[in-house]
């Protein structure tokens, strides 16, 4: 089943939530003034509680004004945008609810229906269900999943084949927003149409990799939801081992969706799994306490409201990970993720080995290296750091550090770089699949992933403190010393 690019029904379901309010609507006006939503489509929000169109889309309106820059509200795309909006109460877990929808759905059969589940994952079953009893889908119809989907592989499972029983594989898109950054597609482009990397990035030539997904905030009020889910399982089996994948994979086949997902898998496959002996070594477990962060006092983890004395969750996580196959064997991947960290930092750094022969002043050589830096966020780009010959008659041949950069937003020929989630719903609209995560991928990467959370089960004691404002305990900096690195901003 694929979905053809003319109009279609798009269904926000929890539409006054922040995910909906803050990031779905905004990124469907984008895609509305780049021209790329048909004059027939229609945008339905779906809530709880009882509400007309009319107020719903003063509702979107406040919040479009809010989140999008002011130069890029323009009055005429606007009202064209608002006028596709429409409003549908419906109480998701009750089946006669549903004829609500029905009723204002467009009936064709070849109309294109798009169900996104802006929704805690437990009631994605009893949508599912409730969606295909009333006759709301019809055969060009499809759901798109915002992530956790679960808490552990079980409880994945159980959701996916809630879901699994209403709609096939083809028809399920899983989000990882992070797949729809364009320094994560334009990784894909970097490696594989380029031979000066791609004949490069392996064993041979790679020493380690890093993967290191920082965050500013911390709880945001937030603390009973993350609590129970805590970094392991809000960043790392997610983000993290997408960003992991596509930076190890093997060339796919072609650019079709399977080919590249069925590359992701083997990554997964290929993690060696961390022992409970390896715990001590490999993984570092962090909390932050109080600190300060851009001159501002901030409170501990313990310290937020509605803090459980008891609890034993982590909000930083380090782990080096090693992939048991021939192109990365001996190669370690170092991934980093925490709460109240001095600065907002996604990106990937590939450490390229020395050369054998080092033939300058002995001196430089801890600056024999090169490194790639892929940012996904805040500024997109990608960088080269290279040595060269520093300038000067009296310099001789001593060396620099120097760095060739290319930055996206100032290189494109468009005034700016798209949000993931305009890019990730204009796939869904085109039915195209590869930036969304295929059931297996989620399956082996929970898998990995509870491994290593068993291991914590049975651990009394808390996860190392760090302040607010730092990089992370001191034992994360250690075990990359162990091994003769470093991370990159300590560089």
């Amino acid at each position: 089943m694929s979905i053809p690019n003319t109009s279609s029904d798009i269904v926000i379901f929890g539409a006054m939530g922040d995910l909906a309010q803050r990031k779905l609507f905004a990124s469907l006006y984008q895609l509305e003034r780049a021209g790329l939503l048909s004059q027939e489509s229609r945008i339905i929000g779906v809530a709880r509680h009882e509400e007309d169109t009319a107020s719903f889309t003063n509702t979107c309106e406040a919040s479009l004004q809010k989140y999008i820059k002011a130069d890029e509200l323009e009055p005429e795309i606007l009202a064209r945008f608002l006028d596709k909006v429409e409003y549908c109460a419906v109480n998701f877990t009750e089946a006669e609810s549903y004829q609500n929808l029905k009723a204002i759905l467009d009936q064709s059969a070849e109309r294109a229906r798009i169900f996104y589940y802006a929704t805690p994952a437990s009631i994605y079953g009893s949508i599912s269900r409730n969606l295909t009893r009333s006759g709301c889908t019809n055969t060009n119809s499809c759901v798109v999943l915002e992530k956790p989907i679960g808490h552990n592989l079980q409880s994945s499972n159980e959701v996916n084949d809630q879901v699994a029983e209403y709609f096939d594989e083809t028809q399920i898109y899983r989000i990882d927003h992070y797949l729809g950054k364009e320094t994560v597609q334009n990784l894909i482009a970097l490696r594989f149409a380029n031979p000066l990397f791609g004949s490069q990035w392996n064993q041979s030539h790679i020493s380690h990799v890093e993967i290191t997904v920082a965050e500013k905030v911390g709880i945001e009020g937030r603390w009973g939801y993350f609590d129970k889910a805590g970094q392991m399982r809000d960043m790392v089996q997610n983000h993290l081992l997408q960003l992991l994948c596509l930076t190890a994979m093997d060339p796919p086949d072609d650019l079709s969706a399977d080919m590249i997902r069925n590359e992701k898998v083997k990554v997964l496959k290929a993690l060696r799994p961390i022992t409970l002996e390896m715990c001590n070594t490999h993984v570092v477990r962090g909390r932050y306490t109080k600190g300060v962060l851009e001159g501002n006092p901030v409170p501990g983890y313990m310290d937020e409201e509605g803090a459980n004395p008891d609890s034993k969750t982590e909000t930083f996580v380090a782990i080096k990970a090693e992939i048991n196959n021939w192109r990365w064997a001996g190669v370690p991947f170092y991934l980093r993720t925490g709460k109240r960290m001095p600065e907002k930092l996604s990106q990937i750094t590939i450490h390229f080995k020395p050369q054998p022969h080092f033939i300058f002043d002995e001196s430089q050589r801890h600056l024999a290296q090169n490194k790639l830096v892929i940012r996904l966020q805040p500024e997109e780009g990608i960088s080269l750091q290279i040595l060269n010959k520093d300038h000067g008659l009296n310099k001789g041949m001593r060396l620099r550090s120097e760095s060739l950069n290319l930055n996206f937003s100032q290189s494109s020929e468009q005034n700016r770089i798209p949000d993931a989630y305009e890019r990730l719903l204009l796939e869904v609209i085109q039915g195209n699949q590869y930036l969304f995560v295929r059931r297996d991928e989620v399956e082996h990467a929970w898998n990995w992933c509870d491994q290593l959370m068993g291991h914590w089960a049975n651990d009394t004691k808390p996860p190392q403190p760090y302040s607010a404002g730092s990089w992370g305990p001191k034992a994360s900096d250690l075990m990359l010393i162990k091994d003769g690195n470093s991370w990159h901003e300590d560089q």
